[in-house]
């Protein structure tokens, strides 16, 4: 705490883009030391050569940073993701400049008193890729930390809210029900503790967000901006056979207001697991809602959905999802669907794992779920072990 302090006071001079909404001028005076420091770095890792410039992204980049109050002043909660844009194989570079990124990053996080992360990428691949969540977010909302005005020359396609496919939004709830699920692992342990509570309370809050962003996407209104996407969801008239609009617009705006201003929960485990039920319920409708409309098969239950044959990935190519089946999950594409992409798993057990808990009675659910997870499950703690693995490599 004291380093933090004592690092936003060295920053002289006025600050003209603002990292967050209405964090105090220490804090701003802060995230703009550890820009200038990331310079720094970069001046001695990657040759001028090579490199094109670096944005950073996420919240702070879109001057829409998370600000966490506290008794010394105003400090920052979210992580900071920095682009690195190269010129060339961006294979190479991280071949090259991968680990030297990442002591930087380590060595920074101490100064900057979060987590600092460096991602390589170069103008070719942003181009030349799909429009997703991910690139609308950068391309539409950014800070310049190196290199000109000329890094996302070409990349306009991913600007169009009306290009962010549905599948996008399918992934996006996928992880945060990811993150409720490993919520509820945490409310079931038998000491629940303070670290427990803050880590529940912000993967509620990032799901209510999703919700509303998911409709969103759904209806070609996404923008990069929360409080954009906030006064859109207001404004949006309640999508036909979707239960409950009134209580995701709700949500969604308490999602906002803890993207800007999170805190640390202090809720008790009874408050948060009222919280997390009405959140995971709602999110059951609006996930159904979506797949039914993106796959436009009707799935009446979370079970009948993850027992549906038709293809969850559709947008992935036969040909790259048997690629990652055979390089992740070897003999697996021997005895199970070896074109369809290994996220389907995942959707299939965040349905039975999260809503169907009664599954676990039931012998043909487990072998179901057992094959999708790859191991044999009898308990949701196995399960939740299984499925994070998968999680972490397939999101």
């Amino acid at each position: 705490m004291r380093e933090f302090a004592s690092s936003r006071a060295t920053r002289r001079g006025t600050v003209t883009q603002r990292f967050t909404v209405d964090g105090d001028t220490g804090l701003e005076a802060h995230l703009g030391a550890v820009c200038d420091r990331v310079r720094e770095g970069f001046a001695r890792i990657i040759p001028p050569r090579e490199l094109h410039g670096v944005l950073l992204g996420g919240g702070y980049g879109r001057g829409e940073g998370g600000v966490l109050r506290s008794q010394d002043g105003d400090m920052p909660y979210n992580d900071l993701e920095f682009y690195v844009f190269v010129h060339g194989s961006t294979l190479l570079a991280e071949r090259r400049h991968g680990a030297a990124l990442r002591e930087l990053g380590h060595a920074l996080e101490a100064f900057a008193g979060i987590e600092v992360e460096f991602k390589i990428t170069s103008r070719r691949t942003l181009r030349r890729s799909g429009t997703t969540m991910f690139f609308h977010d950068l391309v539409t909302g950014h800070r310049v930390v190196a290199g000109g005005g000329d890094l996302l020359a070409g990349c306009s396609h991913h600007a169009k809210a009306a290009s962010v496919p549905l599948h996008e939004a399918t992934r996006l709830l996928m992880n945060r029900c990811s993150g409720l699920l490993f919520a509820a692992e945490r409310l079931a342990l038998r000491k629940f503790t303070a670290g427990d509570a803050d880590f529940t309370g912000r993967n509620i809050a990032k799901a209510q967000l999703a919700l509303g962003d998911a409709v969103l996407v759904a209806n070609g209104l996404y923008h990069s901006s929360a409080r954009v996407r906030g006064e859109r969801l207001c404004a949006l008239a309640a999508p036909e056979r979707l239960p409950d609009f009134d209580s995701i617009v709700r949500l969604h705006r308490e999602g906002v207001a803890f993207k800007l201003q999170p805190v640390r929960s202090a809720e008790n485990r009874a408050a948060l697991i009222a919280r997390h039920g009405e959140v995971s319920a709602l999110a059951k409708e609006v996930f159904l809602w979506l797949e039914s409309l993106r796959l436009r098969v009707q799935f009446d239950s979370a079970r009948a959905y993850a027992a549906s044959r038709c293809d969850k990935c559709p947008e992935m190519e036969k040909w790259r999802s048997f690629l990652v089946n055979f390089r992740w999950l070897r003999s697996a594409v021997l005895w199970n669907p070896p074109l369809r992409h290994p996220r389907q798993r995942l959707l299939h057990s965040i349905a039975l794992l999260l809503w169907e808990p009664a599954a676990f009675d039931e012998p043909k659910i487990l072998r179901a779920l057992a094959s999708e997870l790859l191991r044999p499950v009898t308990e949701i703690a196995g399960a939740v072990a299984a499925y994070a693995p998968l999680w972490n490599r397939f999101q």
